[in-house]
């Protein structure tokens, strides 16, 4: 594996794999955040004299339209980030209508040092997703070097994220600036030694943060529990939740999650209390109950007071933390105070010297909602992939640049 900051690419025609899996709204972008974090592998390709071939995907376009016939893939085109594109990086972006089709073939191989081209949306073809050796090969011939710089697509084995790299000498694949940095950060957390250590798990299911608790257990010295997951735990317990979200089917699951902790030696802080809702809405009735007395007919949809106090406590305590999910439903105004106030500790945790790292599509909402994702050590672009990371598994998108 080649570094990239070592890499010179004067001369070089740079095949990069972004994630510009953006939201659009009638043609218009509403968070650029996936495009500005591949800003600076861009530049530094085209500072050295190279010229540089983005593929992305946006969507999932051929199984969106198999379900709703009304689609089609013009909705999914990666025209439509052209004019941003091209403004952030100070070059008029050339557009390929196709990623391996003869247009594309012709621009890239026409492409001179300073020239930035967008291929087409790769998921176009299914063969992308299925991570087809062939189609691999097609993308691989289009650039002399490959860089992997969508993070957020690491835990797939797709042909543009996994797939290609086989095609490129050691010293002619790396990560991008974006990878490296990503890497560095789950790295850091995953594997510091400075204690205590606290994971904030947050979100609705436990079934989909059972894997990343267990693999906690050994590094956490504690692990916060917020969200609709925490309710799973109460009810475990004995508690009463009233219509709270919970999954009956993971109680066992998370009785013996509490007893790992327990002979690990691993603090688990459930909420205390809530701010519960007579119906899941933003303009419902609110009020507040501990969590084990929660009445009939009303659901806890955020952490409340005490369960603030207490959390933020412990986060403050903390030299190292993971933030992954929210506290409750933040995206109404009534119940995002639990999330501001946990994302307030975190900021004050890491002004006091913690390293504290946001991963998770939800909570990397809820930061930059808040407007303090400048203020924490790292924020992470990969949800899905950020969260297979702690989980322990390998991520297909590194392996192929290691191997």
């Amino acid at each position: 594996m080649s570094k990239f900051s070592d890499h010179n690419f004067k001369g070089k025609k740079a095949l990069v794999r972004v994630d510009f899996n953006v939201p659009i709204k009638d043609g218009k972008i509403t968070d650029n955040n996936r495009i500005k974090a591949a800003v600076p592998t861009i530049k530094k390709i085209l500072n050295d004299g190279g010229s540089v071939i983005l593929m992305s995907h946006l969507g999932r376009p051929l199984k969106d339209i198999e379900k709703k016939p009304e689609k089609k893939l013009s909705d999914y085109t990666l025209r439509d980030i052209l004019p941003y594109l091209s403004e952030v990086l100070g070059v008029q972006v050339q557009f390929a209508d196709d990623c391996i089709g003869t247009d594309a073939v012709a621009k890239a191989a026409n492409l001179k040092a300073g020239e930035v081209l967008l291929l087409e949306n790769l998921r176009f073809y299914k063969e992308e997703e299925k991570g087809d050796k062939d189609f691999a090969g097609k993308l691989a011939k289009l650039g002399d070097v490959y860089v992997n710089d969508a993070f957020g697509t690491a835990h797939r084995a797709h042909a543009s994220t996994a797939i290609i790299a086989q095609f490129f000498d050691k010293d002619k694949k790396m990560f991008g600036i974006l990878m490296e940095c990503e890497i560095v950060a789950a790295e850091k957390v995953l594997h510091s030694t400075e204690k205590p250590f606290t994971a904030i798990i947050g979100g609705a299911k436990v079934s989909d943060k059972i894997t990343i608790i267990e693999n906690l257990l050994d590094k956490a010295t504690d692990i916060i529990i917020g969200g609709g997951m925490a309710y799973t735990f109460y009810k475990a317990e004995g508690g009463h939740i009233g219509n709270s979200l919970c999954e009956d089917d993971k109680l066992d699951v998370a009785l013996a999650l509490l007893k790992k902790a327990d002979e690990k030696g691993v603090c688990i802080h459930l909420p205390s209390d809530s701010i519960i809702a007579d119906k899941f809405a933003a303009d419902a009735n609110t009020s507040s109950a501990n969590n084990e007395q929660i009445p009939d007919g009303w659901m806890g949809l955020d952490i409340g007071n005490m369960a603030i106090a207490e959390f933020s406590k412990v986060i403050k305590d903390s030299k190292v933390i993971l933030w992954n999910g929210p506290m409750g439903v933040f995206e109404m105004e009534k119940f995002q105070h639990g999330t501001k106030a946990i994302a307030d500790a975190v900021v004050e945790a890491t002004a006091n010297g913690a390293y504290s790292l946001v991963g998770g599509g939800d909570s990397v909402a809820a930061i930059n909602k808040f407007g303090l994702a400048g203020k924490v050590s790292y924020v992470s672009t990969g949800g899905g992939a950020m969260l297979e990371y702690f989980e322990g598994k390998e991520l297909p998108g590194i392996a192929a640049i290691n191997d």
